[in-house]
């Protein structure tokens, strides 16, 4: 789960990590408010959205009057911020944050982030703040300092000054460098972060080391210990696909496919892509329904395919080891008779009760197409779509 830049440096203030002072905006004339709240006479207008990269889509504004506050916002209020992060579509803006200005010395880049290979956590830092990683890494990879952390000890102080020392860091800010690294690992590690990102980390003119910019991202199997945090989720920067997944208990992902996909198990969710792909076609969507395919269940995942309009196809692929195929074809024939489906249906069933599993589909007098393997049921599932695509276009010749 991602959350806006405000939320990340409210926890990480709370953290000990410093940040400027901000107020949140849900209008031009607010966000002018505000300012005048903030004092000064220099202020960052920032879009509120679940990307990076807004700074080039034009989502931040250094403004020096309240005038000009609201000229921006009155740009960026019900727009679609698009940034290479968002794809096409982008991110609608509701809110902004305003901030009053800093001088700036120095920018820095600062990662937490999860190193699947060694499983432990990696600080990624770097003296070429306010890139993105990806540049940096192309660019200017030898700029790149990175620190792995023992988890049974966690980040110590010696380590967070070899980072401190390794950025160039003038001696007298070293103190509160290693301050900003312990907040972030405290805040990522208590929270179960996935991800904190400071970008850029600066060093002001009066001499403070603060957070201009902040991300995070949280595991969402651990949000049930922290309620304060999954309270922070905006539904409005989400796939609306994957929030009504996840509010079913479903795990889903939406893809560019047309092929729609029901399975259950992640690791047979990901063959099943790939299967598809290899037939020839494009999976619409990653879902896996889990151990429980109850009726419910899996009615619940075909409204949620059929709710892509991209969605020409449907492979449904059970493997029934806790679960039973007869019980699944049960849910497969119950779903079908209650959400309507115009499209072919490909079902394959493997595992305990599969001949009791296949009869049920057999006399169902549904239009079910059947198959015993994945990759038959692959291809299928690309055949059917591709005739389905055949007699559409004849039908328009016609016309």
């Amino acid at each position: 789960m991602d959350i806006h830049e405000y939320q990340a440096k409210t926890i990480l203030a709370d953290f000990g990590v410093s940040v400027p002072p901000g107020a949140l905006a849900y209008s031009p004339e607010q966000a002018s408010y505000r300012a005048r709240e903030l004092g000064g006479d220099r202020w960052v207008v920032k879009a509120q959205v679940h990307a990076g990269g807004r700074g080039k889509a034009g989502g931040v504004h250094l403004c020096d009057s309240e005038h000009a506050i609201e000229d921006a916002c009155d740009k960026m209020f019900g727009s679609k911020l698009v940034t290479h992060q968002t794809g096409a579509e982008g991110k609608g803006v509701y809110r902004v944050y305003v901030e009053a200005a800093v001088p700036i010395e120095q920018e820095f880049y600062l990662g937490f982030v999860m190193d699947r290979s060694t499983q432990r956590v990696m600080i990624v830092a770097s003296a070429e703040g306010g890139m993105e990683i990806e540049e940096i890494s192309a660019d200017k990879p030898d700029s790149i300092v990175r620190s792995t952390v023992e988890p049974a000890v966690g980040l110590q102080d010696f380590q967070a000054r070899e980072i401190a020392f390794a950025l160039g860091i003038a001696p007298g800010l070293v103190s509160k460098m290693v301050r900003t690294l312990q907040g972030c690992y405290r805040a990522f590690s208590e929270l179960d972060a996935t991800m904190v990102e400071i970008n850029p980390l600066v060093v002001t003119g009066d001499d403070r080391v603060i957070a201009l910019d902040a991300k995070m991202t949280f595991d969402d199997n651990a949000l049930f210990r922290h309620p304060q945090v999954a309270e922070l989720r905006d539904k409005s920067q989400e796939d609306p696909r994957e929030s009504r997944a996840a509010d079913r208990g479903l795990s889903y992902v939406g893809l560019d496919g047309n092929i729609g996909c029901i399975v259950n198990g992640a690791g047979l969710a990901m063959a099943t892509m790939d299967t598809i792909m290899l037939a020839g076609g494009e999976p619409a969507n990653f879902l896996d329904i889990g151990g429980g395919a109850t009726p419910e269940r899996v009615a619940k995942a075909f409204r949620l395919v059929m709710s892509d309009k991209n969605v020409q196809a449907v492979l449904v692929n059970i493997f029934a080891g806790i679960n039973r195929c007869d019980w699944v074809a049960e849910g497969v024939v119950q779903a079908l008779q209650e959400v309507q489906v115009d499209v072919p249906v490909i079902v394959r069933l493997a595992g305990t009760n599969v001949e009791e599993g296949q009869k049920i589909l057999a006399k169902s007098g549904l239009p079910i197409i059947r198959a015993n393997t994945l990759m038959e049921a692959a291809e299928r599932a690309v055949g059917a779509w591709q005739n389905d695509l055949s007699m559409g276009h004849q039908l328009r010749i016609a016309k």
